[in-house]
């Protein structure tokens, strides 16, 4: 019983960070809500909510029943957002409350089920126009949130029905994008950070591929991009070297690409029209540069468009150890904080969507894929010694790094560092990272529990920047 509450109470303390989880006594719009169709009585089954009586249809009887309806409210989102009835006329809607949280279904118009409290549920019949119409969760911050939808009747179009689900912060709006129900599983991303390569020269093969991935999932279905990758993954390989090494990339564009590509390496110090020059599909060269500083850096496709290239998957991490190597540690991990900006399903992310001076991603991800490493957690011992190795490929907002429920003993950021030895005893809760930019930080857990990884720019915890870092067996309660 006890283990039951562990995901959800998570969940909880990040959505309510983001969302400002405001309760009410009652139901009160967030928003005034668009659309219409008759009300039809609240009728509560288990919210604790007396149920009023029924109203009568037009014409003075009870219209008759079309059908039925369920609705699944977890945090902070509805299951499905978009539902579909095959005609006009009056439905009971049941929500059933799965999550952490109060919340209820209120409909355009004003039908509502009253709150429903956590593990509960409640029905209200409602009169379905042929036009549709939207419904939200009325708690304050819940349907800016993510908790919306709408109804549409076959044939027609329910606006402002929403597409997504939050679990931490504003829901993806996609926009046409829409969710595809037959989208591949994503593949998850080994996050564990690397052993440095053996030796002091080392030859590596960067070969691109041009193919599809699924770059999130929501409830609804996923979004498949058209993606340009280094060795076939977003991000590349992570390629960890000894200070000075002597590194020979190795790079191809097989013929069966469509696109000219190339490389650039941040620890690197080489001209950029020798090295980093573009080559056909069908070609190869030679990038040789030596390791002569220490970090976490970025290496990216600087083919033009690069904010397209590197939009569209082509990054990764280089991590050159210090003078005498770093100290050992019990687990090490590497993570990526990237954006999406979604085109169609199937095709290249929408360029002219990265471009914009205030930038909007669909999604934001570690290791290239929304919301992974939570349905997938991180997993440490408890009071065990964690490094994670963490870089901001962009290509355009900067990232908040962030572990709830611990502090930073130790944080190097671009050479500058910050040590658990320090006289004043000085910690850290989070690290500012600008596109391109790397560090690594070091901390203990507590207890054994979840601790949510974030960007503490909360309005993309729910865009997909949330993990989990799971210690011992997840269980704070044992």
């Amino acid at each position: 019983m006890r283990r039951s509450q562990l995901l959800p109470s998570v969940i909880l303390v990040t959505a309510a960070l983001a969302a400002g989880c405001a309760q009410a006594s009652g139901p009160t719009w967030t928003f005034p809500p668009a659309g219409g169709g008759a009300v039809a009585a609240v009728a509560p089954v288990a919210s604790g909510v007396p149920a009023a009586a029924p109203s009568a249809a037009a014409g003075g009887g009870m219209a008759a029943m079309a059908g039925t309806v369920e609705i699944t409210a977890f945090d902070l989102g509805f299951t499905p957002k978009a539902v579909t009835v095959p005609a006009a006329g009056r439905y009971a809607f049941t929500l059933k409350n799965t999550g952490a949280m109060t919340h209820d279904l209120t409909f355009a118009g004003g039908a509502t089920t009253g709150p429903v409290e956590a593990g509960q549920t409640a029905t209200v019949e409602v009169d379905v126009p042929a036009a549709g119409l939207t419904f939200l969760c009325s708690i304050p911050g819940h349907a800016a949130a993510g908790m919306t939808g709408g109804v549409t009747v076959t044939g027609g179009t329910a606006g402002g029905a929403a597409e997504g689900e939050s679990h931490g912060g504003p829901a993806p709006d996609t926009g046409t994008v829409l969710p595809d129900p037959a989208a591949p599983k994503y593949t998850l991303y080994d996050a564990t950070a690397p052993k440095v390569l053996d030796g002091t020269t080392h030859d590596i093969d960067l070969v691109v591929k041009e193919m599809p991935m699924t770059v999130g999932e929501t409830p609804d279905g996923g979004f498949v991009q058209a993606v340009w990758t280094f060795n076939g993954t977003v991000p590349g390989p992570v390629i960890r070297v000894h200070l000075g090494d002597r590194i020979r990339i190795h790079l191809k564009n097989p013929a069966t690409n469509q696109l000219s590509h190339s490389v650039d390496f941040h620890a690197s110090q080489v001209a950029w029209n020798d090295e980093m020059t573009s080559i056909k599909p069908g070609e190869e060269k030679l990038y040789e540069w030596t390791a002569d500083y220490a970090g976490v850096w970025m290496y990216h496709c600087g083919t033009a468009p690069a904010l397209h290239h590197i939009a569209n998957g082509m990054y990764g991490m280089v991590i050159v150890e210090p003078a005498g190597g770093f100290k050992p540690v019990d687990h090490e991990f590497a993570l990526v904080q990237n954006e999406w900006y979604l085109g169609p399903q199937g095709e290249p992310v929408d360029l002219a969507k990265a471009a914009v001076g205030n930038p909007a991603p669909d999604f934001v991800t570690f290791n290239g894929v929304k919301d992974q490493y939570k349905d997938h957690p991180l997993e440490v011992g408890t009071g065990k010694t964690v490094r994670i190795f963490v870089l901001d490929a962009g290509p355009n907002i900067d990232s908040s790094f962030h572990i709830v429920g611990t502090i930073f003993n130790t944080v190097v950021k671009e050479g500058i560092a910050l040590t658990s030895d320090n006289p004043g005893h000085f910690g850290s809760q989070a690290v500012d990272l600008s596109p391109a930019q790397g560090a690594y930080v070091e901390f203990t857990t507590a207890e054994d529990g979840l601790y949510p990884i974030v960007t503490h720019a909360f309005n993309f915890v729910g865009r997909g920047a949330l993990g989990l870092v799971k210690a011992g067996d997840g269980d704070p309660l044992k």
